[in-house]
């Protein structure tokens, strides 16, 4: 695609290995058979190869090198790391004298490794000024999502298919090779986090990280194995559509997604740049990304395009300063009726766009993604996370006396209504009141039927 709300940036070309090495499962599926009176275990590892290459259009500049996971993992901090999360081993002693070592327990990331990987992350966008790329980078793999396939991973989503170079040449791709060049040293050295995982975590930390909103993010998503799994080219919006509003419905609500949520995360253009050398729109510079941070040139949303506010939604409605970039589809969010509603009140209200930009960003981080365990992994602390267990007893421990405090208060109350409760039922108005409208009622349900 042309390059939809995906934030752009160049950056020089870095080494990237064609080929990472992957450490294979230790243990494997199956059971493996060692020798009871063995002093010594042999491991193997096995190494497998894969190819990488490469709605908003971003970037940045940066330096990386590469290690084999071998080193990463003989690096390791925690020996528990070593084998990705996985719990104790089971050994049981077949009567043959051989000890049956089952393949033990693992989830797909390991929660020490993401929590360690979110602070490389976050010191890398202190470097290397790469927040909108890494945002595209999440939103291209997610933005892949049919909610009309159940199957996974035919059904495209957050599962890391953009790491291989199938999918990288997809044309609304064109330039996030370098954002897996930025994020392949974090991944060499915390291997026991997913590739799917480490996409949606730098997402989402860009976006924290300028000034926005706190992600309530989930992990565990599992990578699928090969180019084989990518989905077919198409699936992403595209920046200069015909009908802008049409298209932007027809691939958003294809993933699942409302109007109100395309709005929010057409937000996200309040960061970064687009490169015409990238996406075909764009002026080469601007007074705004002539010095960069990072590696001049593009042409951006907004002038301040590394800070994370609602200036996007004011400088589109305001359509002053022709150094700043507004896309058909960017238009398209303040000449579609539906669209307008949200767009208005963001320009409005920062707060609102926020929050609904915080619940959009998460649901698209999601889509599609198999996670491993089922409910996911909570790194910054689940949102109910401390709060008290309610227990009936201690709220419940039977009738007591009313306070002195009570009793003026319902007495006041009463005699607001030109009764009291220290008067006899008959004369205090306010029920007999409501007991005559009870028998009438009574009554007439009767006699009606």
């Amino acid at each position: 695609m042309a390059e939809r709300v995906f934030l752009l940036t160049s950056q020089p070309s870095l080494p990237f290995p064609s080929s990472p090495t992957k450490m294979a499962a230790l243990g494997g599926a199956a059971a493996r058979m060692i020798p009871s009176t063995a002093t010594r275990a042999t491991l193997s590892l096995s190494s497998s190869s894969y190819s990488s290459r490469s709605f908003f259009s971003f970037s940045s500049s940066s330096s990386s090198s590469s290690r084999s996971s071998f080193q990463c993992l003989r690096s390791s901090p925690r020996i528990s790391h070593l084998f990705l999360n996985q719990g104790r081993a089971e050994v049981r002693v077949s009567s043959g004298g051989f000890a049956t070592v089952s393949a033990p327990k693992s989830f797909a990331s390991d929660p020490d490794q993401l929590k360690n990987a979110k602070e490389d992350i976050k010191e890398l966008l202190r470097t290397q000024f790469c927040h909108p790329i890494l945002i595209r980078l999440g939103w291209h793999d997610a933005g892949t999502y049919n909610k009309n396939i159940e199957e996974w991973p035919q059904r495209g989503g957050a599962n890391a298919s953009l790491r291989f170079e199938v999918e990288q040449k997809h044309a609304a791709n064109a330039g996030l090779v370098n954002a897996l060049k930025l994020l392949q040293p974090i991944k060499d050295k915390y291997s026991g986090v997913t590739y799917a995982d480490l996409f949606q975590l730098a997402g989402a930390t860009a976006v924290e990280e300028a000034g926005g909103p706190k992600i309530p993010m989930k992990y565990g998503r599992v990578d699928v194995s090969g180019p084989e799994q990518c989905p077919e080219e198409g699936r992403l919006p595209d920046a200069g559509p015909p009908s802008p509003a049409d298209h932007l419905r027809q691939v958003f609500y294809r993933m699942g997604l409302n109007d109100k949520e395309i709005v929010a995360l057409s937000g996200a253009h309040t960061l970064g740049r687009s490169r015409p050398d990238r996406s075909g729109w764009g002026k080469p510079e601007t007074k705004y990304t002539k010095d960069g941070p990072g590696a001049p040139g593009g042409q951006s949303w907004t002038a301040q395009w590394l800070k994370f506010d609602n200036s996007y939604f004011k400088d589109i409605k305001e359509k002053r300063d022709e150094d700043l970039l507004v896309l058909p589809t960017d238009a398209a969010i303040f000449e579609d009726p539906s669209f307008k509603v949200y767009a208005e009140k963001y320009a409005e209200d920062q707060e609102a766009f926020f929050k609904d930009y915080a619940e959009a960003h998460a649901k698209l981080s999601n889509l599609g993604a198999k996670f491993d365990p089922p409910e996911g992994i909570v790194i910054d602390g689940a949102p109910n996370a401390g709060a008290k267990k309610f227990v009936a007893a201690e709220y419940s421990s039977g009738k007591r006396e009313l306070s002195e405090s009570m009793k003026q208060k319902i007495r006041a109350e009463y005699q607001a209504v030109g009764g009291s409760p220290d008067k006899p039922l008959q004369s205090n108005y306010f029920l007999n009141i409501i007991i005559v409208i009870g028998v009438l009622a009574l009554l007439t349900s009767l006699f009606g039927n």
